[in-house]
């Protein structure tokens, strides 16, 4: 094993650098939260009766009179999101398998989870950046009963995990494992949903060809099956060491799945004070989140992340931001192709080799911190190991030392690109990030005449009318946390993919978000400053040259520094104002929106 690369290095150390203020707080914190009596020992008997009324009379006096570890369950279950559906029946195991342990276990809360399939392109979608925080607050009032030993978070999906991590980094003081429920079965493969949909765009299929497609696709219980968010949350999830090791891509229905959610109770009991001793808050470290950047860049994952652990990092009290990823995307090379960044998905990516192998591989290499500490006894490296039942329990044995299959994973000494699978851009439109990892070599270069929409329904309109059969970069604006929530656009995919599969070059320029399953299309998010914000976004016009550079990192429109500056802001109209305030629930996010902070910040709205 290498010893560990200088650019990890430095970047480790500037960013503890520049948390020391915020991290020393928090840990204060922590440890003044830790050296309390047990809840049923410290609280009032009032308090104690109303916690613990509904427990079965034995459960009581296990915790009350025999002291025993009570854990608390916060549950993201519903059956609207597939990859969720399977945790009904969580809670009667782990209960079940508290009591073998000699430990107690309550659903301590639910909290809200949404499915960003179901609303892309529709109203609420305005909502779902801001249900992370939401979830996090929710988080935080089913712990808030304070009678917990120790918590086990259930959930998977995009919004969810991140939420969830936020809220639990607010109790740093209790010991914590992410117990996720796997991916379903491979149905119809992501490229040929992909081409269906871009055939749909162009008015060549129907929508009952169209259906056909999207539900051979997404077809049962489980994870979808393409590299977005929700896939992307379980790497990095493995990479911090926050989950049993191994645990995130086991299908829900395999038996080695029901085993592993078993050990989940067992690993967060043991990591109660008195044993190892190894509460969240002193988990997640510097180390963690270089080691959860690090997996992101080497698996090209979702540019939702650039976003989500900037806030989880916040949360924790340590500062990390966009230079950050940037200079660690220079150094970690891809060591995956899964879609949309190659044709595997992600059964496929488990079966070469998986997160076990990654992580391995860039430990190997010096590209991740091989000290960091995990929920698991040995720490990370633990998570370079594969599970499997043997006799009814779970064992961990050695990967092997060659991919499964080096067209969906490659070694350190191999990979599929030297560098990262996100950039940074940065120019007079300010600073947004890109995902190279799926765009074509000769397309990480686009210099076209500016296309300007203040909403992703004008830029379908525009396609639809034959208006951008060009060479064109399209600008859509009023898309950021405080425009509107800051919408995931993947509609916009198809129409551009299209563009671009008819010669043109093209790109996306915007303040909002793509999906995590963006792909083939060159597309400069999360730009900051957003529009709203007075953000240069807002000075864009139609013909305006504007140059997206990949290679060189830079964004820039094309005109002389003094007649740029002049240049006034754009501004909203008052239709689009009182549009994305009104209607399905967005009335009660006003409060959030005037609080965001930027994209680059973490979009949070608790600071």
């Amino acid at each position: 094993m290498k010893s560990i690369h200088p650019v990890l290095a430095d970047v480790t150390s500037r960013i503890r650098e520049r948390s020391a203020p915020g991290r020393q707080a928090y840990l204060a914190r922590v440890e003044a939260l830790r050296q309390r009596p047990r809840g049923a020992e410290r609280m009032g008997c009032a308090n104690v009766a109303h916690a613990f009324a509904a427990l079965p009379g034995e459960d009581k006096l296990r915790i009350v009179a025999q002291k025993a570890p009570n854990i608390g369950i916060v549950t993201a279950y519903n059956d609207m999101l597939s990859a969720h559906q399977p945790y009904e029946g969580y809670p009667g195991q782990i209960r079940a398998t508290a009591h073998r342990l000699g430990a107690t276990a309550q659903v301590a809360g639910g909290v809200p989870a949404m499915c960003d399939g179901v609303t892309q392109g529709y109203p609420g979608m305005e909502l779902s950046l801001f249900s992370r925080d939401t979830i996090a607050m929710g988080t935080a009032i089913a712990l808030s009963h304070d009678v917990f030993d120790a918590a086990l978070l259930l959930g998977i999906c995009d919004k969810i995990v991140p939420g969830l991590l936020i809220g639990a980094l607010h109790f740093g003081h209790l010991p914590c494992v992410f117990v996720p429920a796997g991916p379903m079965g491979s149905g119809l493969s992501n490229s040929d949903k992909a081409k269906v949909r871009e055939q749909a765009a162009q008015g060549l299929v129907g929508r009952e060809e169209l259906l056909k497609a999207e539900q051979a696709a997404y077809h049962s219980a489980g994870t979808c099956t393409f590299y977005g968010t929700a896939n992307s949350n379980q790497m990095l999830l493995e990479a911090m060491g926050l989950h049993v090791p191994g645990a995130a891509f086991i299908h829900p229905h395999d038996p080695l799945r029901t085993a592993l959610t078993d050990e989940a109770v067992s690993t967060v009991l043991s990591l109660r004070q008195g044993q190892r001793d190894l509460p969240i808050g002193h988990l997640v470290d510097e180390r963690s989140i270089v080691n959860a950047m690090v997996a992101l860049l080497a698996t090209g994952g979702s540019t939702n992340h650039l976003i989500h652990w900037v806030a989880v990092a916040r949360a924790a009290g340590i500062l990390i931001d966009w230079n950050d990823f940037s200079d660690l995307s220079g150094v970690v090379p891809l060591l995956a192709r899964v879609y949309p960044n190659g044709s595997a998905d992600v059964n496929q990516f488990q079966a070469a080799g998986g997160p076990g192998f990654v992580l391995r591989e860039l430990m190997r290499a010096g590209l991740m911190h091989a000290d960091a500490q995990a929920v698991a006894e040995g720490g990370i490296a633990r998570h370079a190991e594969l599970p499997a039942l043997d006799g009814g329990r779970v064992r961990w044995h050695a990967l092997p030392d060659q991919s499964g299959d080096s067209s969906v994973v490659r070694t350190a000494d191999d990979p599929f690109s030297a560098t990262g699978g996100l950039a940074l851009l940065q120019g007079n439109l300010g600073r947004a990030v890109i995902k190279v990892s799926a765009v074509p070599d000769d397309r990480h270069v686009i210099e076209a005449p500016a296309r300007v929409f203040d909403s992703q329904e004008g830029l379908h309109a525009a396609f639809k009318a034959g208006e951008l059969e060009r060479d064109v970069i399209v600008v859509v604006r009023f898309q950021g946390p405080k425009a509107n929530g800051m919408p995931e656009l993947h509609k916009l995919t198809p129409p551009l993919a299209v563009l671009q599969g008819r010669g043109h070059r093209v790109a996306l320029v915007t303040d909002g978000r793509m999906s995590g399953a963006s792909g083939k299309v060159p597309a400069a998010i999360h730009l900051s400053p957003e529009a709203l914000a007075g953000g240069p976004l807002a000075k864009v016009r139609d013909g305006d040259i504007i140059r997206l550079d990949a290679k060189a990192g830079t964004l820039a429109v094309l005109l002389p520094d003094d007649e740029w500056a002049a240049r006034p802001l754009a501004a909203r109209t008052e239709e689009m104002a009182d549009e994305a305030g009104h209607g399905l629930g967005r009335e009660l996010f006003g409060g959030m929106r005037r609080n965001v902070a930027s994209a680059e910040e973490g979009a949070c709205t608790w600071l």
